[in-house]
């Protein structure tokens, strides 16, 4: 599932770094806006993600979400505690700070999201999922 393994837990700075690789691959012909996201695992894994457009515009899909789309495809299935987020970083090549749309917050709400990094001011700044997704809807709700 991972890029590699992971011997230790990723900085905020090198997450961010792997978002920035994973966004080299967007595939962005119309708004050419490349965005990459890079998810940590609760079982320590990293796994990216890049948006990918769509000339029907509906059927894009965020880096967030392919990410995500990663790990639930990629994981151990013998191990479902492994299909969780820590938290992600993510970074948009021509905007800084880029955050997740609302739909990727909900998705990533979905797994257990604790923080989202992004490049601001230069360096990385960590939000708590609750900052960004104030009173997100979830499996707890059902």
């Amino acid at each position: 599932m991972s890029d590699g393994a992971q011997t230790q837990t990723p900085s905020d700075t090198e997450l961010l770094e792997l978002a920035r690789e994973a966004a080299a691959h967007a595939y962005a012909p119309y708004s050419s806006f490349p965005v990459g996201a890079a998810l940590l695992t609760i079982d320590g894994q990293v796994v990216k993600g890049c948006n990918v457009e769509n000339a029907s515009f509906g059927l894009t899909v965020c880096a967030e979400r392919n990410a995500a789309g990663r790990m639930c495809a990629e994981h151990d299935p013998g191990n479902t505690d492994g299909r969780g987020i820590v938290g992600v970083a993510v970074v948009g090549l021509k905007a800084s700070p880029c955050f997740p749309c609302g739909a990727c917050r909900q998705v990533l709400h979905e797994f257990g999201c604790q923080y989202v990094v992004v490049e601001e001011d230069g360096g990385p700044k960590r939000y708590g999922f609750d900052q960004i997704l104030p009173h997100g809807f979830g499996p707890d709700d059902l």
